[in-house]
């Protein structure tokens, strides 16, 4: 089986779910493929989320065409330190960038503003902190952006997507800090089961992704094991995070059967009640 080839399309969910997290602009498909995969396996909502300035324009521009599509708005925790002190190398995605500073950070954080007041965009996000892929120097910008995303969230009552790799002490630190939004995700959740139980009191929700299907991630499943059922949600990261056996494979909405029927396995539910259960925090999360 080649590892570029689209998994096929699982048993279609007998109850409506969403996914809370893809990135339609990095898949193979249209995005009118993309939703129609997806409604015939009863995935019938996606929040389309931005990661920079032009992600984050399409993100809004698609969901105002798209009524299955919800948008969050932002630039990625890694995108904040390429902006401030440039990217010389570049990255396969994106092209060397020289050093702009605090301003381009404060005009970038400006666009993001302006984008997060639109009827359609129900979430600032994915913001956060990550130090897998940027080290010391770039921790300062990281957490200004982030701390700018907070704000923005609370000025216009949307959700918070949080992006945490290798970061949870200091996320888990800025929101108590700043004061998190009413309605805060975190998006790819990645924590034990104790932080499960610290983000469960504050009443974060906790977004699963594909990787908890993996056969390492026993602690992923301990953490979903505890977490209320009222404050999980499911998505798939796409094009990242296939679901096992897909591993490897590209991602894309219509895979959140095959995750969210792994999860409610480790919940302990019938697919009907976790489907159910995650359609309605994911609406309440999102605001739609």
């Amino acid at each position: 089986m080649s590892r570029t080839e689209a998994p096929p399309l699982p048993e279609p969910l007998r109850v409506p779910v969403a996914d809370s997290h893809t990135h339609l602009d990095m898949q193979d498909a249209t995005v009118e493929e993309a939703l129609a995969r997806a409604a015939a396996v009863n995935v019938t909502t996606v929040v389309q989320v931005g990661c920079d300035v032009a992600g984050s324009r399409w993100a809004a521009e698609t969901a105002a065409a798209h009524p299955a599509v919800h948008a969050s708005v932002a630039l990625h925790p890694n995108e904040a330190p390429r902006i401030v002190h440039g990217d010389p190398e570049g990255t396969a995605r994106q092209g060397a960038r020289e050093p702009g500073g605090k301003a381009a950070l404060d005009d970038a954080l400006a666009e993001i503003d302006a984008l997060a007041a639109l009827g359609r965009v129900r979430g600032v996000g994915e913001t956060g902190l990550d130090f897998f892929r940027t080290g010391p120097e770039g921790t300062a910008a990281q957490e200004e952006s982030f701390r700018a995303h907070i704000e923005i969230a609370k000025r216009h009552g949307k959700a918070l997507v949080i992006h945490d790799r290798d970061a949870h002490a200091d996320v888990l630190r800025v929101l108590a800090d700043a004061g998190a939004p009413e309605r805060t995700v975190f998006h790819c959740y990645s924590g034990d089961a104790e932080m499960a139980e610290i983000c469960a009191r504050a009443g974060y929700f906790m977004s699963f992704a594909g990787n908890v299907t993996f056969k390492n991630a026993q602690p992923l499943r301990d953490a979903l094991a505890v977490a209320p059922t009222e404050l999980v949600l499911v998505e798939t990261d796409a094009p990242f995070l296939t679901p096992a056996p897909y591993r490897g494979r590209p991602n894309a909405p219509y895979l959140i059967p095959v995750t969210l029927r792994a999860m409610a396995e480790v919940k302990g539910l019938d697919e009907d009640t976790l489907a159910a259960a995650v359609y309605d925090n994911t609406a309440r999360a999102f605001d739609f």
